[in-house]
């Protein structure tokens, strides 16, 4: 039986580094109060020539390069992503650009925070159904250009960057992705968005629901908007959840878990998951500190550390898991 396997990750940070003593300067805020709530103390963030596709590109080039692999022997670029430079053409567009990948065919998944869990398992589809393809998959984003740097809930939260994995089949049974689960619930939207530019045509602008009231909600910006304390909670059960449920589907419980690699979203998030899933806090992989929240970069750039810190050893069951604003969440479970 062939299973799909990740072959190289990779990853890229920006160079500038935000901490929290420069956000006390920016808005009202310290660093007791981010770190005691989030467990952040900088994050990444963008500057000229470290656009969304870029910052893409070059994680990938550096799963290819693990991989062995060179650009024109990849058929599958997939990007996922909620902060492109532009609408058209795809973000994935521009990374097959920017690589040389002129084999491959391109696509953007937007599943927020989740986006990567998602292009894997979008990825894993294609692999099982046409074996001799190979995929480069990557989670990208520039948060820092959608946040609203006078709301001190959200902008302390979430910082830039990219990571990316290399996915081919194997003939080793005991190696590869063992099972996938995908989830979204729409009735939560407001819960979590990021406002898009207004419409040009006035009949279309873009509304939001309050007190199931429809108004037009665009005046305040294309901005990220977070109802914190209901993301906290739907966040824990949801993921812990989704990889209980996936661990019972390949008769497999938390105990065998080697690494939880999770969105990192927050700590208490986190926390909340490690306690909700009784899993020992040591086996949860965790660079919140370092980088904020990524959104669809997250998992890929820890998965990427993970790898690269040896943390990852051959055999061990590796389990991914994200949630994010939609309300789309899933989980992945690998045998390294």
């Amino acid at each position: 039986m062939t299973r799909p396997t990740i072959l190289g990750t990779g990853s890229y940070l920006p160079k500038r580094i935000l901490t929290n003593r420069d956000l006390e300067k920016m808005v009202d805020t310290s660093d007791e109060w981010i770190t005691t709530r989030t467990g952040i103390k900088s994050r990444r963030i963008a500057t000229k020539g470290e656009e969304t596709s870029r910052i893409a590109a070059a994680a990938g080039k550096d799963a290819l390069k693990m991989a062995g692999l060179t650009p024109d022997e990849i058929d599958l670029i997939i990007v996922g992503t909620m902060t492109p430079e532009m609408a058209m053409p795809s973000c994935a567009c521009f990374v097959q650009q920017e690589l040389g990948a002129v084999n491959a065919f391109a696509l953007d998944v937007n599943a927020a925070c989740s986006g990567f869990v998602y292009g894997l398992d979008t990825a894993d589809k294609y692999l099982r159904c046409k074996p001799d393809m190979k995929a480069l998959i990557i989670g990208t984003e520039n948060l820092s250009a959608r946040v609203n740097w006078k709301d001190r809930d959200t902008c302390v939260l979430f910082g830039d960057g990219a990571g990316a994995c290399v996915l081919a089949t194997s003939d080793n049974n005991d190696s590869g992705i063992l099972a996938s689960r995908l989830f979204s619930d729409g009735r939560l939207s407001d819960l979590l968005m990021l406002d898009s530019a207004p419409s040009m045509n006035p009949d279309l602008n873009f509304q939001t629901k309050n007190n199931n009231k429809t108004e037009i909600g665009s005046e305040q910006g294309p901005y990220i908007r977070m109802k914190g304390k209901d993301v906290f909670k739907f966040a824990v059960r949801a993921m812990s959840g989704a990889v209980s449920e996936l661990l019972a589907t390949v008769d497999m419980t938390v105990a065998d878990i080697d690494l939880l690699i999770p969105h990192q979203a927050n700590i208490r998030i986190l926390k909340g998951l490690a306690d909700r899933l009784n899993i020992p806090f040591e086996k949860i992989f965790i660079n919140l500190n370092k980088y904020g929240n990524t959104s669809a970069a997250s998992v890929p750039i820890a998965l990427d550390e993970a790898n690269r810190e040896g943390r990852l050893k051959k055999g061990d069951l590796l389990v991914l898991c994200a949630m994010g604003g939609g309300f789309t969440w899933g989980t992945t479970i690998i045998r390294w």
